[in-house]
């Protein structure tokens, strides 16, 4: 499945990119809820992940990476999901960013190949942001 930028989500960005809307830092979630994100989705209308050890990740404006070129791409450092416990059978079938401020859905994306199930104390889920406009 391919990253789904929802109508929320365009908004935000166009608004930024015209300086109409302050930027904000984004929050890094898993969902848990057996959903296909689509251009109406809502951050409401995904389930955010609760396995023993979980926790949002809050990524900084300053740690993402533009890269020039045709199509421009900016990326963020490999961010990691760690289980703290066993005996758990957590399904997550995704990931999906919120503004800080607002909890506005910024994008959201299905694990092509999951969902990723948390079993054990130290089962992880890594995930690698990166976006690219043309």
């Amino acid at each position: 499945m391919a990253l789904v930028v929802p109508n929320v989500g365009e908004q935000i960005g166009l608004e930024a990119l015209v300086g109409k809307t302050a930027g904000q830092n984004l929050i890094l979630k898993l969902f848990k809820n057996n959903y296909t994100p689509v251009e109406g989705t809502i951050a409401s209308d995904l389930t955010v992940s609760d396995f023993t050890g979980y926790s949002n990740i809050t990524l900084t404006a300053a740690s993402w990476t533009y890269t020039a070129g045709d199509p421009g791409t900016l990326a963020y450092p490999q961010q990691t999901f760690t289980s703290s416990a066993g005996s758990q059978s957590s399904a997550n079938y995704g990931y999906y960013l919120i503004q800080a401020t607002s909890g506005i859905l910024v994008w959201a994306e299905r694990f092509t190949d999951g969902p990723y199930t948390i079993v054990n104390n130290g089962d992880t889920i890594k995930v690698t942001l990166q976006i690219t406009l043309a």
